[in-house]
Formats: C-alpha cells, sequence, structure tokens
C-alpha cells in the first residue's frame, strides 16, 4: 500500500485528491491548518494531520507523525486579486510565504527520506495563470510563477535519485471555495484602489460575457495529479482543465 500525503485538505482541490486516492485504496495523509475530521469519509487507511507549511516545527512534527511516504502534493495555496498598488506587502509576503516557500520548505523536508530510498513523487499544484497574463493578479501569479521554476529546476537535481517531480498546473474553477475567498481578502483590506474602478468594471464585465467559456472543474485536477503519481512517463508539466489545455497549447 502506498502512503500519500497531500497539503491543504481542508477543501477544493486537495479535498478531492484525497477523496480519490483513498478510493484507490492508498493509504492517505490528509494535512489542515485546522483539522477537520469531517470532510472526508471515515478510513483506516486516512490519517488527517495539523500542518501549516509555513511553519518549520509544524512540518517536522507533521513527517514525523505521518511515517514514510511514497508521494507528497504540495497543493496548500492562498489567493488573492487587485492591482498590485492595492496590494499591502505584507500581502505579498503571505502569497509567497504559503504558495512558494511552502512548497520549498514541504520538498526540502521529504527529500532526506526520498533520497535514501532513491524513490519518491513530489507533485506541484501551480496554476494556468502563469501561462498568460492576467490583469488583477500579478502578485499571486509571481507566487505561483516562482513554484513552475522552481519545480523544473528541482526535477532536474533529482533525476539522478530516481525523484520524479511534476508540475499540475489548474485552470479556472469556479467550483471551489479559491475565487470568493481571494474577494474576501480583498474586501477585508479596503477594496480595490479608486484609480482603477473603471479598468476594474471593464474586467469584470468582460468575464461575465464569458459564461460559455472552459473552466476547470476538480476531477480534471484529480487526474492529473494521479497521473503524475503513477505514471512514471508522464510529462513535467501537466494542464489540468479544458481551458488550462487550451493555454498550454
Amino acid at each position: 500500500m502506498k502512503t500519500i500525503l497531500i497539503t491543504g485538505c481542508s477543501s477544493g482541490f486537495g479535498l478531492e485528491i484525497a477523496k480519490f486516492f483513498l478510493d484507490k485504496g492508498w493509504r492517505v495523509v490528509a494535512t489542515m491548518r485546522r483539522p477537520r475530521n469531517d470532510v472526508l469519509p471515515s478510513s483506516g487507511n486516512l490519517t488527517v494531520l495539523a500542518l501549516d507549511v509555513r511553519d518549520a516545527e509544524s512540518i517536522c512534527a507533521a513527517l514525523e507523525a505521518a511515517g514514510p511516504i511514497d508521494v507528497l502534493v504540495n497543493n496548500a495555496g492562498i489567493g488573492w486579486m487587485n492591482v498590485i498598488e492595492g496590494t499591502p506587502m505584507e500581502t505579498v509576503r503571505d502569497l509567497f510565504e504559503t504558495n512558494t516557500f511552502g512548497t520549498m520548505a514541504m520538498t526540502q523536508a521529504v527529500l532526506p527520506q526520498f533520497r535514501k530510498r532513491r524513490e519518491g513523487v513530489i507533485i506541484n499544484v501551480s496554476s494556468s495563470v502563469t501561462l498568460k497574463p492576467l490583469p488583477l493578479l500579478s502578485a499571486y501569479t509571481a507566487s505561483k510563477a516562482a513554484v513552475n521554476a522552481f519545480t523544473e529546476s528541482a526535477a532536474l537535481e533529482l533525476e539522478p535519485f530516481n525523484i520524479r517531480v511534476r508540475l499540475v498546473l489548474p485552470g479556472r474553477a469556479p467550483d471551489t471555495a479559491f475565487g470568493g475567498t481571494a474577494r474576501s481578502r480583498l474586501q477585508d483590506q479596503g477594496g480595490f484602489p479608486s484609480p482603477y474602478e473603471d479598468f476594474v468594471k471593464q474586467i469584470f464585465s468582460a468575464r461575465e460575457q464569458q459564461v460559455e467559456a472552459p473552466v476547470t472543474p476538480p476531477a480534471d485536477v484529480v487526474a492529473a495529479v494521479w497521473r503524475a503519481a503513477t505514471d512514471p512517463l508522464s510529462p513535467m508539466r501537466i494542464a489540468a482543465g479544458a481551458d488550462a489545455v487550451a493555454l498550454a497549447g
């Protein structure tokens, strides 16, 4: 029985990935900043652990409790939407602490056991916004683009140890809480700067007219993670969702 550890499992992609791998008979270590036992089905193969990817002690404690793992999915992330002038540097640092540095810290933490066994898979969940520039997402995109570059370089470093590193690039997923959470953070910090109001209205108006535009259901992201975890010949970059596939072209 193989073991997968997934960060950010309280909702969204992480939760769906955890459910899928449980159904496939894997041992699943589902981690969350604030653990909840009510979001996943009861199973002898499930372990729910507290883990804050921004905290080195939390990472160490979670990996010790998890025991040996075969696959790490760096899924934990936070969203943000605003022009760069309206984005406090504290928020920029928060984005990078979770989305970028958290991914790097988790990767560092699992490498000793993977390298010793000369086996392991690391899957980093990024975003299709790194494939095509979009307004209002400059800070968020920067944090995810850094993950892309990190993943590509780390894959070369770790290949000699038979450690596979893969990048999953989901598209827009309106069925998750990601967008709503980003908007909530925006409101908490006062909304868009007034000089940009007309520009922002134009952007949202254009998006509202794209009702038929393809989006990414969570099942597509789950399928991409499954492929990355189980197929040694999978590409290093895997677009997930019709919109992401179109951008990856």
